[in-house]
Parts: structure tokens; C-alpha cells; sequence
């Protein structure tokens, strides 16, 4: 019964369904003929894409985007020399033999080009309130397959979850592989530091250049971040804080009213404005009546 399927049956098998290359490398697309009575038989191979079948293989020439870039391995397999991103999809290998009671076959082979990530871009903020939240993002988009990311802080790299890390135990943080989002919940001091992102698949990774966030710390921000702990002295600090803050005001006031009052003016500044009439060669000037009344005048 096998011999005679063997003569009356064109049948088609191949070596991988699913064969994946890196893009530019060469892959081959397995069509092996296991059973055929005809001589010559027709072989065509079609690219399926969402717009429809194409013809990649036929009458024997290659053609459409694979012209150039690919050939045709007896009896039918194809071999792609020069892969791009643009090649993968599904490709369906079809034989017609005449001569056979069962005349036509066909096999599907799902091609994947993986592409390499290209530098993703990140962005980091500057500078981040101690306490307040932030967010760092990272995004690549011609890597094939879909990139993951991974953050890294001062070249170490940030768990997914923070409680598995002792260096980063305190940190509250989010972090998304598939977005490539690190957000903070609450910043610490201890999370300033020089960040990056690397965006990888399994053709290769690339990163983005360093970038440093810095937290700084604001006085009332930080009681209120005291005043969350646990500590029973907390609340008389703020107070004495606060009593400290509004004496150094009222102190601050009363200068500046004293001063426009005139109470801090010096004896000096008086005497600066009242000019000593000058003596000449040691002769003692008396001022007559007139002189004192005119100067009284002005």
C-alpha cells in the first residue's frame, strides 16, 4: 500500500515549520518532496501577508522582494542569502504533479527575521522632591521580536522587585519589562544616582547613554515624611520647628520698623549733617545779628 501511495500521491514534508534568522544572515526554507511519480513537476512557492498570497517563486524565476536575494535549493526548497525584517511572514510551498492520482500538495513555513533593538531612547528627570513620585521611561520600537527592557542604576541593574535586592530593599518602584516604565512611588535620597535603560530581544541589546536624577529635599516635605514614622518625638519637633520659624519672623519685623523709625540713626550721621564754619589763621569769627537771622530763615 506505501509503494503504491508513493507512485499515485505527491507528497511534501519539511525539515522546520518554523525557522527564524537574524536580519542579513541567509535561512533556509525547507520543501522536501517525499513521494512523486511526475518528472517535472510545477513548483511555486507564495508569500501571505494580511494583503493576501504573492508570488515569490514562479515559472521558475524568483521574484517580488525576494528577487536578488534568494534561490531556489533541487527540488524545491528556498533559500533566502540576504534576510530582512521585511521577510517575515508565512511562505507557502505548492507542487503540482500531473502524473499523479493525487496531484497537488502544499506545506506552510512561518519565517521569522529577528532584528536587532536599535538605541532606545530614555528619559529621566533631572531633579525629583524627596517624597514625591517619578517616572523614567524607555522605548525602542524597530527591534524584532518586541523588545523587553531592563533599568540599571550606577551600572547595577534594578530587580523587578525591590524587596528581593538589599540595595534596594527601601526603594518603592515599579518597573514594567514590557514598556520599559520605572516609576517611583515615593522618592528617597537614596534613589539619586545615574540611570539607563537596555532594550534587548533575542537578536542583541543596545542602551541608552547614562543619565543622573537628583533628589533634593524640601524642609516641610521632609517633617511631614518624619511625621509618618513611628517615632514619639516627631510632633514636639515640628512644634519647636514651627515656634523657632515664627519668633525669627517677628524678630526679623521689628528691626525692619525700628530701622524705618529711624531709632537705629547715629550720632555720626548727625553730626555729618551739620557743617563747622571754618576759622581763618587762628582768628575767632563772631556772626552778627543779621548772619543769625538770615540762617535761621533757611
Amino acid at each position: 500500500l506505501s509503494g503504491y501511495h508513493s507512485v499515485l500521491a505527491v507528497v511534501l514534508k519539511t525539515s522546520n515549520e518554523s525557522p527564524w534568522t537574524d536580519e542579513f544572515d541567509k535561512v533556509e526554507l525547507s520543501c522536501l518532496i517525499e513521494s512523486i511519480s511526475t518528472t517535472n513537476p510545477r513548483i511555486e512557492w507564495k508569500k501571505i501577508t494580511s494583503e493576501g498570497p504573492s508570488y515569490v517563486y514562479f515559472d521558475k524565476k524568483i521574484s517580488g522582494g525576494l528577487e536578488g536575494r534568494a534561490v531556489i535549493r533541487e527540488p524545491a526548497s528556498l533559500l533566502i542569502t540576504n534576510a530582512t525584517r521585511l521577510d517575515t511572514a508565512k511562505y507557502r510551498c505548492e507542487v503540482t504533479a500531473a502524473e499523479d492520482m493525487k496531484s497537488f500538495d502544499e506545506i506552510v513555513i512561518d519565517l521569522v527575521v529577528r532584528v536587532k533593538p536599535v538605541v532606545p531612547k530614555c528619559s529621566v528627570p533631572k531633579s525629583v522632591p524627596f517624597g514625591k513620585s517619578a517616572e523614567l521611561s524607555c522605548v525602542e520600537d524597530e527591534g524584532f521580536p518586541k523588545s523587553q527592557y531592563q533599568w540599571f542604576k550606577n551600572r547595577e541593574e534594578i530587580p523587578d522587585d525591590p524587596k528581593t535586592s538589599v540595595k534596594f530593599f527601601n526603594s518603592s518602584y515599579t518597573l514594567n519589562a514590557d514598556t520599559g516604565t520605572l516609576k517611583f512611588i515615593s522618592v528617597r535620597k537614596e534613589d539619586a544616582g545615574e540611570y539607563y535603560c537596555r532594550a534587548k530581544n533575542d537578536a542583541g541589546h543596545a542602551e541608552c547613554a547614562s543619565q543622573k536624577m537628583e533628589v533634593f529635599v524640601c524642609v516641610l516635605m521632609l517633617l511631614l515624611w518624619l511625621a509618618s514614622t513611628d517615632d514619639i518625638d516627631i510632633v514636639g519637633i515640628i512644634l519647636g520647628v514651627l515656634v523657632v520659624v515664627i519668633v525669627l519672623l517677628c524678630i526679623t519685623v521689628g528691626i525692619c520698623c525700628a530701622y524705618k523709625q529711624g531709632y537705629f540713626s547715629s550720632d555720626k550721621q548727625a553730626s555729618n549733617n551739620y557743617k563747622i564754619p571754618a576759622k581763618g589763621d587762628g582768628v575767632d569769627y563772631v556772626r552778627t545779628e543779621d548772619e543769625v537771622c538770615m540762617s535761621a530763615r533757611h
